[in-house]
């Protein structure tokens, strides 16, 4: 099997570790991205995103492994690399999970930016504003102004991030379905709203400064509130790469320690 390396450059250690365990594997080779049919994505769910730009569009199913902390996208933890490489990259023992993917349209824009979000779509306030007023249409049909600090529309795979931190709901993760979260609204009646993936999400934004943010997986670039924006469901999927004795449910439970007593952490 032909891999490439994708690592974070805080823990060259770590990278330098998996290369080392690599050239121990029979049949197993480093390539560039283009020639590879496995990514691996060396850190944190940060540099899983990041890895996730780069080859995305490629078709190339990623194997994440933690190097970071939380990480729910980069599952292998370090103490069990090398069983997991050798049943992975030897034995072909794996499953590969076809995540949905955000596609953003920015109108009129000249701007370079990331279409794509595994995660989520953010749109955000300025430093200095006081908030934004985040006008949203489904499928045409007027859905509510949020005026908040901003608005998070995130897929199944995001429910566990920047989503789950504003009070969303976690998604499994092959839900065909997004997730609409206000960031600190200015109302106590506004709450999170699960949709199907199938809907066109137009979205309108007005702030005291005339300027906003839009963040895909991160990646944030300056908008003025002439600009519209459109989400849609990507045309292409991106493959994860999943151990067969571990589920989402397994990574939930251990992620966020669901059942152990908090006393005694």
């Amino acid at each position: 099997m032909n891999v490439s390396l994708f690592g974070n450059n805080t823990r060259p250690e770590v990278l330098e570790q998996v290369r080392q365990l690599i050239g121990q594997l029979s049949g197993v080779e480093i390539v560039q991205p283009e020639e590879s049919d496995m990514a691996l994505s060396v850190g944190g769910d940060g540099t899983f995103l990041r890895t996730a730009a780069r080859v995305g569009e490629l078709g190339i199913p990623i194997l994440g492994i933690n190097a970071g902390h939380l990480g729910f996208l980069a599952d292998v933890p370090l103490n069990e690399l090398q069983e997991a490489l050798r049943v992975i990259l030897v034995e072909g023992n794996y499953t590969v999970q076809h995540r949905r993917l955000l596609q953003l349209d920015i109108h009129d824009c000249i701007q370079k930016y990331q279409r794509y979000a595994l995660n989520e779509v953010s749109i955000l306030k300025r430093d200095q504003s006081s908030m934004v007023s985040v006008s949203v249409w489904i499928d045409g049909t007027f859905l509510n102004q949020y005026d908040a600090d901003g608005l998070v529309i995130a897929t199944p795979t995001g429910s566990t991030a920047y989503a789950m931190s504003a009070g969303g709901p976690i998604l499994e993760p092959l839900s065909q379905c997004w997730v609409i979260v206000p960031i600190a609204p200015h109302s106590l009646t506004t709450r999170p709203l699960v949709i199907r993936d199938s809907c066109k999400i137009d979205i309108e934004v007005s702030s005291r400064n005339n300027i906003y943010l839009v963040s895909v997986d991160g990646q944030t670039v300056h908008l003025t509130t002439q600009s519209r924006l459109t989400l849609v469901k990507a045309d292409h999927t991106l493959g994860v790469v999943r151990r067969p004795d571990r589920t989402f449910f397994d990574t939930l439970r251990n992620k966020l320690m669901w059942g152990r007593d908090g006393r005694y952490l």
